[in-house]
């Protein structure tokens, strides 16, 4: 009986190393298919405390939003680093308007960023949910694909509404190009 217990305990270890190699395997053909042009990552802003809004919030004053925090602000630089790591010099940055996330594009330091409304936080205006998500897929589908990796920076209502899930601040999905109707997840990362 308990050889079997052990057998079996060994079995589901051998079975959770194989599929991590294949998930390590999968989000490198993943970063390669990135830094190709060949797949996108839709990525949720760096670590800003809080949630929602500040009462007195305008979108073009920083100080009434939410912000990154110095480890928000790390964690963004970190971004950057493990893309370098993986061969992404350059992207073509996308970002939506709030401060956090515009932040979170420019401490990568991998190229301009350009603001784009599409990706801006939709849960002051929950109504215009379907219709932002539609803009920005309207967006993705004229944007010529280039060899150049394609980068944007959102929030995670905007991501759930898009692509599905659930992601953590820090976190980022890649998505393989051209864009499908739904989208097609290559791998879920994080620096």
């Amino acid at each position: 009986m308990r050889l079997g217990w052990v057998f079996s305990f060994s079995l589901l270890g051998l079975l959770a190393l194989m599929s991590s190699n294949n998930a390590v395997a999968n989000t490198a053909e993943a970063l390669q298919q990135l830094k190709n042009g060949q797949a996108m990552l839709l990525m949720r802003h760096s670590l800003a405390p809080g949630s929602g809004e500040p009462r007195n919030f305008e979108l073009h004053l920083c100080p009434n939003q939410r912000n990154l925090s110095r480890s928000g602000q790390q964690q963004a630089e970190q971004w950057g680093q493990y893309l370098r790591s993986h061969g992404i010099n350059r992207a073509t940055i996308y970002s939506s308007q709030y401060c956090r996330a515009l932040d979170t594009g420019r401490l990568m330091n991998l190229g301009e960023v350009q603001r784009l409304p599409a990706l801006n936080n939709v849960r002051l205006n929950p109504e215009n949910t379907k219709a932002q998500t539609a803009e920005l897929r309207r967006f993705l589908q004229q944007l010529p694909l280039t060899e150049q990796p394609l980068i944007l920076v959102s929030h995670q209502v905007n991501i759930t509404d898009f692509a599905g899930g659930f992601l953590r601040e820090n976190e980022g999905y890649i998505i393989a190009l051209p864009l499908q109707d739904k989208p097609r997840i290559l791998a879920r990362i994080s620096p």
